[in-house]
């Protein structure tokens, strides 16, 4: 199969660090990514495109970047780039997309977005003839939250991938309309039912980390965030997966890195895992 990917941008999001970083002291991630004024810290909305026989997928972390962006009320406003101008500077439009992989159904919404909601005027879903996919089980607590996530999951979004009529719910198995090469890894631990696809390339195997391992910092098996569901199941499964990266010689696809679109992981004598073969982006890398 010929198959290629290439790193997108959403717009940045901002996020408390306490909640980013949970229980490690200030003092320490304050070194790995500064705050502003109101504690919060700005990291990427990174999506994956994969171009394979014609077809052009979307992987995305969550639903942050699924909306449309809210029009301008004013010449004064600033145009804030997002998926879209990403999208055309690869030579595609919304239209082109054939499907968007959502590991979940989190969203952390710009403010813009928030307000545009909150006054009854939420933005359509984008990739109007897109089919939908995200996992089985996932999709179910999206539909009945739990109180400690509730707050995660937008009502608006959940009811638009419901009433488009091209929202496909997956299994561990893979998908057909994805094609041979896609398989997902199962994690419960940030929220159940995340599915994290495994892409098969020449180079090797490519993981889409998702939120299990956000950034390079995570790569610490004790390092974990306040929005977790369960952190030592978390920690379990990051440790299988970065061995499965280690032993197979795979790479890593980071959706909230600041810095990092891609890297390569190795284990230490001390049994720490490290980044290397670090890529700030990729445009149509097929090895």
């Amino acid at each position: 199969m010929n198959r290629s990917i290439s790193t997108l941008a959403g717009r940045t999001r901002k996020i408390d660090g306490g909640t980013l970083f949970g229980s490690t002291p200030r003092r320490a991630w304050i070194e790995w990514m500064r705050p502003n004024h109101d504690n919060q810290v700005e990291t990427a909305s990174r999506v994956l495109l994969v171009q394979q026989d014609g077809m052009n997928i979307l992987v995305m972390a969550g639903t942050d970047a699924l909306l449309a962006p809210p029009p301008r009320t004013c010449r004064c406003q600033r145009h804030a780039a997002g998926l879209l101008d990403s999208l055309a500077e690869h030579g595609l439009g919304e239209g082109q997309i054939h499907a968007v992989v959502l590991t979940h159904l989190h969203a952390v919404l710009p403010q813009d977005v928030q307000d545009a909601i909150h006054e009854g005027n939420t933005p359509r879903l984008l990739f109007p003839t897109a089919r939908y996919l995200t996992g089985r089980r996932h999709w179910l607590r999206a539909r009945h939250p739990h109180p400690r996530d509730r707050g995660l999951f937008v009502p608006q979004i959940i009811r638009q991938l419901e009433g488009s009529g091209r929202l496909k719910l997956l299994d561990e198995q893979g998908s057909e309309l994805l094609g041979a090469g896609w398989r997902f890894h199962v994690s419960d631990g940030y929220t159940p039912g995340q599915l994290l696809p495994e892409i098969d390339m020449p180079g090797g195997p490519i993981v889409f980390a998702g939120d299990l391992v956000p950034a390079v910092h995570w790569l610490r098996l004790d390092l974990t965030t306040a929005l977790d569901r369960n952190p030592e199941s978390l920690i379990d499964e990051k440790e299988r997966l970065l061995d499965h990266l280690v032993a197979n010689g795979g790479r890593m696809f980071l959706a909230r890195d600041p810095e990092f679109a891609m890297i390569k992981v190795l284990r230490d004598r001390q049994s720490r895992y490290q980044a290397f073969d670090q890529h700030t982006q990729l445009h149509r890398q097929d090895s």
